[in-house]
């Protein structure tokens, strides 16, 4: 049996194989969805009781979530095209935009907090928030990039690093806010709000030069 043959440059090798495409497009789809849904939903929550609490990083990381809202979206989006492949750069540089607008926006009020002493309330809820999206994400990040590699999809493998920043960010973000509920540390909540704008910007980085599992300059994917 003949291997199915691959369509595009280096950058970013699509499979031609029609009932493959196919598939593997659902999956991506049916993926995003499942993202865009939990991410209204932690967005919500976690801006909400962010406001309440005074917390910085709380409201940053629901901010995140909105981010993680437009990148399923985008994909979606870039899926409901017959040659979904011909929306790829553009994908990418949505996700970049994402990305640098919540790092703009999360810096700024992170440095605003540390320079007028603001002090956040405890939050449980922001607690339990970040505990959850701690044991989901992982999971979904991981179907999400065996699926873009399969695929040879770069802005799918980047819709799975956005989840998968977003596990990185619940830690800080449990962190910040454990620290902040038993020492009193209100400092520690900007210092996250800071880790979470750092990240962001990088990620936005590698997403503009289409960087990262599937670089242009590293090759097609390669499925797992």
């Amino acid at each position: 049996m003949t291997e199915p043959m691959q369509l595009g440059t280096a950058a970013s090798a699509w499979v031609v194989d029609p009932a493959e495409r196919r598939r593997l497009g659902r999956r991506a789809q049916l993926l995003a969805g499942a993202s865009v849904t939990y991410n209204v939903i932690e967005a919500v929550v976690a801006i909400t009781s962010g406001l309440v609490a005074g917390s910085v990083a709380l409201v940053g990381f629901g901010l995140d979530s909105v981010v993680e809202v437009s990148s399923g979206l985008i994909i979606l989006w870039q899926f409901r095209h017959p040659l979904p492949e011909s929306r790829e750069r553009r994908a990418l540089r949505l996700f970049a935009f994402s990305f640098f607008a919540l790092a703009a926006y999360v810096g700024f009020e992170s440095i605003r907090t540390l320079i007028t002493g603001a002090d956040p309330h405890t939050s449980p809820v922001g607690i339990g928030l970040a505990i959850a999206s701690l044991i989901v994400m992982p999971f979904l990040s991981w179907a999400q990039r065996r699926t873009g590699r399969a695929l040879g999809s770069n802005a799918v493998v980047a819709d799975s690093t956005q989840t998968l920043l977003c596990t990185y960010l619940s830690a800080v973000l449990l962190v910040g806010l454990l620290l902040n509920a038993t020492l009193g540390w209100s400092w520690a909540d900007p210092i996250a709000g800071l880790i979470i704008a750092a990240v962001a910007v990088r990620e936005g980085v590698e997403a503009w030069r289409g960087e990262g599992c599937c670089s242009p300059l590293g090759g097609a994917c390669k499925a797992e």
